[in-house]
């Protein structure tokens, strides 16, 4: 009796936490799902998180939930873990939801367009504000559950054979971009190509595009963009926030306890910061090497970024008229952004521009 008072007191989580298997863990189904990953294994700071994720499922079922984690590629095409997650072949993904807007563009506003949120504002609209309700009344059609699953922050704007210099330079520039962009893109003289992660490197080394991008220096390093493209520009002004997501099989979802529902939310708000946490410490270091290594650093040219401005919100007035929903999640996400620049140009702006300049 007076265990099972502490476990009801204390909480499952509580009674994880202080060490001691409360009977409820024990009484529990053994489970075993599989994650089929969007990325190569290499890349510990994106893989990494789903293999963090399951890892706590582990840790706090005592071993009754296991759940083991696929890279791109092994189970199913890196871009085909959507289709893979709805019809059940596999109970959940980790993935970026843009890669996904050619089934529809609403999927890419649970991850990255261009000019939207920063990492902060956007686990602030997820998780305090309508994104999360949202995306899930969007994701639902596809029999998906989503839970937030990591952000990289603002990412670097990509590895260029020649440097940008003007707006003339975009055109029929074969370039490797993420997702969603790539409309931007094309609407800019582009010609966008939307490449796994594991095969950026040879089509940039055999000259098949001329430029690409993909996320930060600690990942960049990995893939040895340097050698093949030396002009590092920044900043990706189309993912200043990127949030990846894990996607869950809505049968899948609701054959779960209670409790290993409460485990799957958990570890999947840990992954979450881990992964920015990793990319804001690593990044700086591995910038640095790549300098020594030759990377040529370049900020794109205002000129280019105040075309993709206009091209974005002339792009996302055409997608409203036609897809509803967008036009509805788009105007609760524009709203949101609104209020938050207000807000952060008063404080982290004027903060971060300091800082910056200051002599430490």
């Amino acid at each position: 009796m007076q265990r099972r008072s502490f476990v009801q007191r204390a909480g499952l989580a509580g009674v994880l936490a202080a060490g001691t298997a409360p009977a409820i863990v024990h009484a529990q189904a053994s489970i075993r799902w599989r994650m089929a990953s969007s990325f190569p294994k290499a890349l510990d700071t994106i893989f990494g998180a789903s293999e963090l994720f399951a890892r706590k499922v582990g840790e706090m079922s005592g071993g009754k939930f296991q759940i083991t984690v696929h890279a791109g590629g092994e189970l199913m095409p890196a871009f085909g873990v959507v289709d893979g997650v709805q019809a059940g072949t596999v109970e959940m993904a980790h993935t970026a939801g843009y890669y996904f807007f050619g089934k529809d563009e609403t999927f890419a506003l649970g991850c990255a367009i261009p000019f939207s949120l920063n990492s902060r504002q956007m686990s602030a609209w997820m998780y305090d504000g309508n994104g999360l309700k949202l995306m899930r009344e969007f994701y639902a059609r596809y029999n998906i559950i989503n839970f937030p699953g990591g952000n990289t922050g603002a990412q670097m704007g990509g590895w260029y054979r020649k440097p940008l210099k003007t707006v003339a330079d975009m055109k029929g520039l074969k370039f490797r971009v993420g997702g969603f962009a790539g409309r931007v893109f094309e609407r800019m003289g582009c010609v966008p190509q939307n490449i796994p992660g594991g095969e950026i490197y040879q089509a940039l080394e055999k000259g098949t595009i001329d430029a690409a991008e993909w996320v930060a220096p600690v990942d960049d390093l990995k893939l040895g963009f340097a050698k093949v493209a030396p002009y590092y520009h920044y900043p990706a002004w189309w993912e200043g926030g990127p949030q990846l997501d894990f996607y869950i099989n809505t049968k899948a979802w609701a054959a779960l306890t209670s409790d290993y529902k409460a485990m799957i939310e958990s570890a999947a708000s840990h992954a979450h910061v881990d992964m920015q946490a990793r990319y804001d410490a690593r990044n700086p270091a591995a910038l640095k090497q790549l300098v020594q290594q030759g990377a040529k650093m370049v900020a794109i040219p205002k000129p280019i970024i105040d075309l993709g401005f206009k091209e974005s919100m002339a792009l996302y007035s055409e997608i409203g008229a036609k897809n509803p929903s967008w036009k509805k999640i788009y105007a609760d996400l524009d709203a949101f952004r609104r209020e938050q620049n207000l807000w952060f140009r008063f404080t982290e702006a004027r903060f971060d521009s300091y800082m910056q300049a200051a002599k430490l």
